[in-house]
């Protein structure tokens, strides 16, 4: 049984979460509250849009908000404005897979409604379960400093979470059809390579997008038995039991696929930084690796497959395309921010960060390649 002292922590660590992650009413990007209301109450569902509608502060793309509609607490999901990158922040793909996948795991949240028409908001939008909880963003480790096992078990958390979700067979969750697996990783690197041509600010920057596009598709790749990809696996997308750490949501689901299992592992790996890392990837700061007690890459990687029984090889090239998916997202970021679809100071560095990302990539695929 819970104690009392345990159940007040927890409200404790929920509401100082909440004051964070929640901006004032006057932050929120404007949208067409009215336009709402009227379009919910065709399908049934009440929502008042002179009530106080609070964006989410975390997240670097899609626009979250917490809304009151049927006298619930619920999520409003949107992408940004402006011209998107081909394939992100796909509202209907996420809809669909949230709308499966909670069959199977208890953290994933209902997608309770989609709505593809842009005449009612100007942009795809969903409606997804709002669940409360724990989010450890960035470096910031100051919710759990009491704990001093949080680094160790927030390690395990995001192992054993990455195994429950490649463990989910598809076929049973109605998600079978999903993506195209057979030929993913050459798709993705061709895709991936495709986006950074587009984004690429420079002379610089473009070879570097030439040189590991090249690199990669001259690896070989064999084809794995594919799993359910969630394809941004990080620990910011975790919502966590601030008693437990135990997962209580995985979001941001608008790029799930099915593929290679080790391309979300690699992307995980893509974020981990540890202490004696390069300076473009301690610099990242997305995850709070690089802190005493949390595991290492190699750790990571040896849990995983022993949880999964899923052999590791061609996970160091994986890793070389994660890192340079992860470059590539940058420079767009960047790019939105160039184009004012976005007004976040975070963003005015980005092409720096993303070039620094790619240049690793580059580093530690002429690493490879030399046999070291």
């Amino acid at each position: 049984m819970r104690s009392e002292r345990a159940d007040d922590l927890q409200m404790s660590v929920l509401k100082s979460t909440a004051d964070r992650e929640l901006l004032a009413t006057s932050d929120a990007a404007p949208s067409d509250w009215g336009a709402l209301a009227r379009y919910l109450s065709t399908q049934g569902m009440s929502f008042d849009p002179t009530e106080p509608a609070h964006q989410f502060a975390g997240g670097l793309a899609n626009r979250n908000y917490l809304l009151t509609i049927n006298g619930q607490p619920t999520v409003f999901r949107r992408p940004p404005d402006g011209e998107l990158p081909p394939g992100a922040h796909d509202m209907a793909r996420e809809h669909r897979i949230l709308s499966c996948l909670s069959q199977a795991l208890s953290f994933a949240p209902k997608s309770l409604h989609y709505c593809g028409d842009k005449d009612v908001i100007g942009v795809p939008f969903q409606l997804i379960e709002y669940r409360p909880g724990l989010v450890v963003r960035g470096a910031d480790m100051s919710l759990l400093q009491s704990c001093a096992n949080a680094p160790a078990i927030l390690s395990e958390t995001l192992v054993s979470t990455l195994a429950a979700l490649h463990a989910v067979d598809a076929r049973a969750v109605g998600l079978e059809d999903l993506g195209r697996p057979q030929g993913f990783v050459a798709r993705a690197i061709a895709g991936w390579s495709k986006r950074g041509a587009l984004v690429a600010g420079d002379a610089g920057a473009r070879k570097l997008v030439d040189d590991i596009s090249g690199w990669l598709a001259r690896q070989r790749f064999r084809e794995r038995p594919p799993t359910i990809l969630h394809c941004d696996f990080k620990l910011d997308n975790l919502i966590l039991d601030p008693a437990t750490l135990a997962p209580v949501a995985l979001v941001d689901w608008d790029m799930g696929t099915r593929g290679d299992p080790l391309f979300d592992l690699a992307t995980l790996l893509s974020y981990w930084v540890e202490p004696d890392d390069p300076a473009a990837l301690l610099q990242l700061k997305q995850m709070p690796t690089s802190l005493p007690g949390f595991w290492r890459r190699d750790d990571v990687a040896k849990r995983y497959a022993a949880l999964t029984g899923i052999d590791l090889d061609g996970l160091p090239a994986m890793r070389v395309l994660a890192l340079f998916k992860l470059g590539v997202v940058f420079l767009q970021l960047h790019r939105q921010f160039l184009n004012g679809a976005v007004n976040d100071a975070r963003y005015a560095d980005f092409a720096h960060v993303g070039e620094a990302l790619l240049l690793l990539a580059k580093d530690i695929a002429s690493g490879l390649t030399k046999g070291t």
